[in-house]
């Protein structure tokens, strides 16, 4: 059996950071395999609990955010609304396009609108549950 090590950014807004724990829990909180390949997923979010302090200025969060982004497979993203107003879920998303990194939008659960700015950056976009989740991930890693 293979192993296929793929790094993982969860794009989220704090305020909303539920959705961030759930999705962090299905992804790494699980072992993962598809068909004879086993996946390790390797977390290069910014959680609430372990944010980015030596960025003295705005300019240097985005970069500190683009170098995480830029380790990726995957961008992983909520498409709720609120998506459409952070500055930064924009910015991250902004950052994956630049560096060609593939984008996985997640509709949450009971959701019946979703963020265009998640929605247009999508390469591919799934439902709210684990397997789902985990499914989009590998067909955008095997997609980049």
């Amino acid at each position: 059996m293979s192993t296929h090590r793929i790094h993982i950014f969860i794009s989220h807004s704090w305020t909303y950071s539920q959705h961030y724990e759930t999705l962090h829990s299905w992804i790494f909180g699980t072992n993962w395999s598809t068909g004879q390949a086993s996946l390790a997923f390797r977390d290069f979010s910014v959680p609430k609990d372990d944010p980015i302090h030596d960025a003295p200025s705005a300019w240097s969060l985005r970069e500190a955010i683009y170098r995480k982004v830029d380790r990726c497979h995957v961008v992983v993203c909520p498409t709720g609304m609120y998506a459409s107003y952070s500055e930064w879920i924009q910015k991250e998303l902004e950052g994956a396009q630049a560096k060609g990194k593939a984008v996985l939008g997640v509709d949450p659960w009971g959701q019946t609108r979703r963020s265009s700015v998640v929605a247009d950056a999508a390469d591919r976009t799934v439902g709210w549950n684990s397997k789902s989740v985990v499914g989009g991930i590998w067909d955008c890693y095997l997609g980049r």
